[in-house]
């Protein structure tokens, strides 16, 4: 395979076996397995095969064209920092994937579980892979939004829910703030291409939007890195399994911020702001991560805020300025990795063995899990900095560098003193963990007898041990090779020169890492059994410093504040708001024609006074006044009038040269009429036999007075702007254009289709999106909702002004909406295939004449209304057997595989293609890929909006057959009497 292949298929497996391993029943937890370990293995095989060709800071490139014209193109870059962490992300997911399988239990759903794993690989891939700033942020949300997905797994836990809400809330607002980021430094570079803002460093530093472009770019690193005061979602993230607790937060989703911050650091790093932004982001986390894990009771607690410490401990480095300080920073994210995966591990065995992760209640678990916990021991001394392992060369380096940027400063000088500090709690911390958990008397009242795992559940935190024994004892030969190739893809020529030797003699930064291993062991022995017996978990400050008190006081503040905005410009009524819409768009309207001196009333040429289209308006006026009029009395006339409304709106069209407009127009209208009588049955039931009493009569006189104004001023509005259109010179706009170039460019006569299909056609997806959204949104609150039982009663005596319930009145249990309505059922039953062809009939003529898809799709929808009505609800879906969410589902992926097809050539998304056929009989006919895209948008259309009107005819039926069934029961009961 061609590098460019393999580093497509290394990104898009994930997402495939998300979609297959979702496919799979609930039960299938082995296959589940089987399909996620080979998805990352395959994928891990694809970026382990480009090794070779990232030799002498050498980048593997594989470039799409998705917005050429906003110079945004799907981008994937493989450097040798992109490569060190896609190996994180892929070998540790695939130890993940194993001890999985025998971590989760039999009655959870596993499958569901692997997708949401793979979907996240897939989505930490394409941040770390992303070559264009734009498809970095489009991945870096799709992680916050994966991650809340999988943290809250087990949603019927509420601390799994909470956990969820708080982590989508701050890194999914750190994500936005990097948008914005982004933005400003493709406004700087003049671009978004990684490649060009890699190489533009000076020119962003130099520019007054560096600051802006600085913080905001930083608030989504440091929100997803868990920094100070951004660390609290990561702690209630641990109501996750522990599989993707170990995986989010010592590979991944934590090390999403860091790799942003390693990747940009050639062009924000290198100023005072970066120093004292990032610089005290890391030590602030730092200390803070360790000083709140010495007080944890949890084992997950305890490493989770030993897993902040680590990320500002990394972060620290990063915002030192030095390029050794950032070969530091990679060579400990490795180091983290490897020894905090196996120990959350670790963790996950005790719970699943012994039932608890509360340290007050373990002890002794050595004698009953020797292998578990002398891997565990490793793990934790490697995290504490032990010589012989990993996190003591990490540790000496960054000792090294705190010694090195020692300065004059009172904060300077404090650093090294700092970091010792920090180094300690470190040890005290992993000190505590191993001789709480595995020393001390054996353990008795655990819900399970302790045991040692299956072997295959070891095997990942002996692979993790083993990694970090290698690195430590022999970090040339290891982790040597492909460090250096990450610290050349950040630096390139200018890469600092650092040594990975075990032995540096006896210097400063030694003789630091003995004072915190010696200072950890000693805080131990004096404090340790007291830490251990505290019931509150630590000091009062532990209470501020948590994951829920400062999360929990922000949500409060911000609730309190809506509420105020809320009182201030809310209303219980619709009127109020409109009032408040209308203003804005008023105002706006004004300062746009002050500011910018629009001349919206230039003189045209005026059409000649037509008597006929005057009469036709007086009727459609007529009507639109008899709709507002009748509202309050017959809403079922109202409705008729809303029509006629729209059926002149129609007409318009029609008589304006607008015939596509004119059949959309007539068949939304269709469907909505019938929409809103079903909908009538859901509106309260008018009192006309109570008066209202005087003054709520002249409120409602004065509001209506004051809808009438705002109509009529939104009217007049929207004349004037139809006048001040339709009276400019053609020339002016860009109509022209797009007349001109329908043809030559798309291969079609209907501008209108084309518009939708071709030169708009993003846009268009994203509005079959909204509609398929709004669709399923319906469908879930009426499926929800049920009518109050006041509602369904209409009281007696009392006279009734709708049609529709005198058409019910001599109405069976059985019959039909169309024996109701009189109406003939075989006319509604025969009509449906002919509609079916008019339906085929506007979708294939809609490129070069009046029609398309979504005319077509709205036809279909009502094919399948007008059986409804003649043979009810259960004929219909037991024959037609209409699936319309199935229906949303296969409009968008026809729509999106249309407009990905294009990729194929080479061409950007959505680019149609149109030719002419010589086809037999038929002779030469004109062939566009639009049409495909356009047969997405009908069969959507076709979905959502059969989705709506079954939902609200279900509900309708229902209420009906209630109010049946009591007026059937109220004789009998009678009888009975």
């Amino acid at each position: 395979m061609s590098s460019n292949a393999l580093l497509a298929a290394a990104a898009i497996l994930p997402f495939a076996g998300s979609v297959l391993a979702g496919a799979l029943p609930s039960r299938a937890r082995t296959p589940a397995a089987v399909l996620a370990g080979l998805v990352t293995l395959a994928s891990l095989g694809c970026i382990l095969a480009l090794t070779p060709q990232l030799s002498g800071g050498n980048t593997v490139v594989h470039a799409v064209e998705w917005l050429p014209s906003l110079g945004v193109n799907l981008v994937l870059r493989l450097d040798g920092l992109a490569w060190l962490f896609c190996v994180l992300v892929l070998a540790i997911g695939a130890l993940v994937v194993l001890y999985a399988r025998y971590y989760m239990a039999a009655a959870d759903p596993v499958p569901r579980l692997y997708s949401y794993f793979l979907a996240f690989v897939g989505a930490m891939l394409g941040i770390v892979l992303s070559g264009n700033l734009i498809q970095l942020v489009l991945f870096w949300e799709l992680t916050s939004i994966v991650s809340f997905l999988l943290i809250g797994y087990w949603y019927d836990n509420a601390a799994a829910r909470d956990g969820a809400r708080m982590s989508l809330t701050i890194t999914a607002a750190g994500g936005l703030c990097l948008l914005v980021g982004t933005i400003l430094i493709g406004r700087i570079v003049g671009s978004y291409d990684l490649d060009a803002v890699l190489a533009s460093g000076d020119t962003i530093r130099n520019s007054p939007l560096y600051l802006p472009a600085l913080v905001l770019v930083l608030m989504g690193a440091l929100t997803k890195s868990a920094q100070f005061p951004f660390h609290i979602w990561l702690p209630r993230a641990m109501a996750a399994p522990t599989p993707i607790s170990a995986y989010l937060h010592s590979a991944t989703m934590v090390k999403a911020g860091i790799f942003l911050m390693i990747r940009l650091w050639p062009v924000l790093s290198g100023t005072e702001q970066w120093y004292w932004i990032v610089g005290s982001a890391g030590m602030a986390t730092l200390l803070v991560g360790s000083w709140s894990a010495i007080f944890q009771h949890d084992l997950k607690g305890l490493l989770a805020y030993s897993t902040i410490s680590h990320l500002g401990l990394i972060t620290l480095l990063l915002g030192l300025n030095s390029p050794l300080a950032v070969v530091a920073a990679i060579f400990h994210t490795v180091n983290h990795a490897t020894f905090k995966a196996s120990l959350f591990m670790a963790v996950g065995i005790i719970d699943h063995e012994t039932g608890t992760r509360d340290m007050r209640r373990l002890s002794g678990l050595w004698r009953a899990m020797p292998y578990t916990g002398t891997l565990a021991m490793v793990a934790a001394a490697a995290m504490a900095g032990v010589p012989l392992l990993n996190g003591f060369l990490s540790k000496e380096m960054f000792l090294s560098e705190a010694v090195d940027n020692m300065g004059d400063h009172p904060i300077h000088i404090a650093l090294p003193v700092l970091a010792t500090l920090a180094s300690a709690f470190t040890m005290l911390y992993s000190l505590r963990f191993i001789r709480q958990t595995f020393f001390g008397p054996p353990p008795h009242d655990l819900p399970e007898t302790p045991h040692e795992p299956v072997r295959w559940m070891r095997i990942p935190i002996e692979l993790l041990v083993l990694t970090c024994v290698a690195i430590g004892l022999v970090p040339n030969l290891t982790i040597g090779p492909a460090l250096g190739r990450a610290v050349a893809a950040v630096f390139g020529a200018d890469a600092p020169t650092y040594s990975l030797a075990i032995w540096h003699g006896f210097n400063l930064p030694l003789v630091l890492s003995m004072i915190a291993l010696g200072g950890g062991v000693l805080l131990y022995v004096l404090f340790g059994k007291r830490i251990d017996t505290n019931p509150r978990g630590g000091p009062w400050l532990m209470d501020r410093l948590d994951g829920g008190w400062l999360f929990e006081r922000s949500m409060t503040g911000l609730t309190r504040g809506a509420r105020a905005l809320e009182l201030w410009f809310g209303a219980e009524r619709l009127q109020p708001q409109l009032r408040i819409l209308f203003l804005a768009a008023l105002l706006a309207a004004l300062a746009a024609g002050v500011a910018r001196g629009l001349d919206l009333f230039a003189p045209g040429r005026l059409t000649p006074f037509d008597p006929a289209f005057a009469l036709m308006w007086i009727v459609g006026a007529a009507c639109a006044v008899g709709a507002a009029e009748r509202a309050k009395y017959h809403r079922l006339s109202a409705t008729i009038f809303v029509g006629g409304a729209g059926l002149v709106s129609s007409l318009t069209f029609l008589w304006l040269s607008a015939p596509d407009l004119a059949v959309t127009q007539i068949l939304v209208e269709i469907v909505t009429t019938v929409m809103l009588l079903l909908g009538l049955r859901w509106l309260p039931k008018r009192d006309a036999a109570i008066p209202a009493p005087p003054s709520e009569r002249a409120r409602a006189r004065r509001r209506r007075i004051i809808d009438l104004c705002i109509a009529a001023f939104a009217g007049l509005g929207l004349a004037g702007l139809a006048y001040a259109v339709m009276t400019r010179p053609a020339g002016d706009g860009i109509a022209r254009w797009f007349i001109e170039e329908a043809y030559p460019q798309a291969g079609g006569r209907n501008v209108v289709n084309v518009l939708l299909v071709d030169f708009r056609a993003f846009d268009t997806l994203g509005e079959i999106s909204v509609l398929g959204i709004v669709g399923l949104t319906v469908f879930a609150l009426l499926r929800r909702f049920r009518p109050a039982p006041d509602s369904l009663e209409r009281p007696k005596q009392q006279h009734s002004h709708d049609a529709y319930d005198r058409a019910r009145e001599g109405r069976k249990p059985g019959d039909t909406a169309a024996d109701a309505l009189l109406v003939p059922r075989v006319v509604m039953t025969w009509l449906f295939p002919f509609i079916i062809l008019l339906s085929l009939h506007l979708f294939l003529r809609g490129h070069d004449l009046p029609g398309g898809g979504f005319a077509a799709g709205i036809a279909l929808t009502i094919a399948f209304i007008l059986q409804y009505m003649a043979c009810g609800a259960q004929w219909v879906e037991e024959r037609l057997r209409i699936q319309p969410i199935a229906w949303i589902g296969l409009g968008l992926l026809i729509a999106a595989g249309a407009g990905a097809a294009s990729w194929l050539f080479g061409r950007p998304f959505l680019t149609a293609y149109f030719a002419y056929w010589e086809l037999p009989l038929l002779g030469k006919v004109p062939a566009a890929s639009a049409l495909v895209f356009d047969l997405g948008i009908m069969v959507l259309v076709v979905g959502a909006s059969a989705l709506m009107l079954v939902a609200l005819a279900h509900q309708s039926l229902r209420r009906t057959r209630s109010a049946e069934a009591e007026a059937e029961a109220e004789p009998a009961a009678e009888e009975t009497a």
